[in-house]
């Protein structure tokens, strides 16, 4: 399958001038996004991967992520949005992923425009897609939007791709993302950064940030140990678990009772 992807793509390429274009992939180290730069690697485009992280973020998967993209041999290059992170989200209410997402594009632009790249890249698969959305509304094939509100190509090579499809794909490639065995806040796996877990009506503080961040990787440590999906809202405490076992739980009940308790 994987052969048939990446022939897909360098036809792709051919029709619409790709060879000589410098591509920037947004790149988490998650299975959507190193599949991508994987394939893009693998066609034989002139792809670049490009990582943001920020104070909160997850530090073994950002291990994983470089050391994945040294492996293919891309340049990659890490960028820390921590400020604009604050600035943005800070005094707002959640989820703060829209915040951190407007940020991340918003850096990526600018990254591409004064480094030279001609298309920035991302990850997105069917089930990303909305109907609606901004870069679904292009007219043409949707796996290369030109919107001029976003100023500059957007590359979406695996938007058609559902994610069962993506799982398959990873697996013959032989891609195993760094997990941190969060629950998600989707029914798919998914995984992302600990800020995520920031209850949806709160407002956003910097104390909330440093207490989701720390509890959660506590958790996160039983969570590998047990291999169940488990993480914490926060300041609800909410626990949210798929396999816990009433000994888990008690695990988990304690180290969330202690945070709880700091927090007062």
């Amino acid at each position: 399958m994987l052969h048939d992807i990446v022939r897909e793509i360098k036809e792709f390429s051919d029709r619409n001038g790709l060879w000589d274009k410098k591509i920037l992939l947004m790149f988490s180290g998650g299975k959507d996004s190193s599949l991508a730069l994987y394939l893009l690697k693998e066609a034989g485009l002139d792809v670049s991967a490009l990582t943001f992280f920020h104070q909160w973020s997850w530090k073994e998967p950002l291990s994983w992520a470089m050391e994945f993209a040294n492996g293919l041999k891309v340049e990659h290059y890490l960028v820390d949005i921590t400020e604009g992170l604050l600035r943005e989200a800070v005094g707002k209410k959640g989820p703060i992923c829209i915040h951190c997402k407007k940020v991340m594009m918003r850096n990526a632009y600018w990254f591409a425009k004064i480094n030279g790249f001609d298309i920035l890249a991302k990850g997105d698969n069917a089930n990303d897609k909305i109907i609606g959305a901004l870069l679904d509304q292009w007219k043409g094939d949707i796996r290369l939007s030109e919107i001029p509100r976003i100023g500059i190509p957007i590359f979406r090579p695996l938007i058609t791709y559902r994610a069962e499809i993506i799982g398959l794909l990873t697996e013959e490639a032989g891609i195993k993302p760094y997990r941190m065995y969060e629950y998600g806040r989707r029914k798919q796996w998914r995984e992302g950064c600990p800020l995520q877990y920031i209850d949806r009506e709160s407002i956003t503080t910097p104390e909330l940030m440093n207490i989701v961040y720390s509890l959660n990787y506590e958790i996160s440590q039983i969570a590998r140990k047990y291999k169940v999906r488990l993480s914490v809202r926060v300041p609800s405490f909410e626990i949210m678990c798929n396999g816990c076992t009433p000994k888990i739980l008690k695990e988990v009940e304690k180290i969330v009772s202690a945070h709880r308790k700091a927090k007062k």
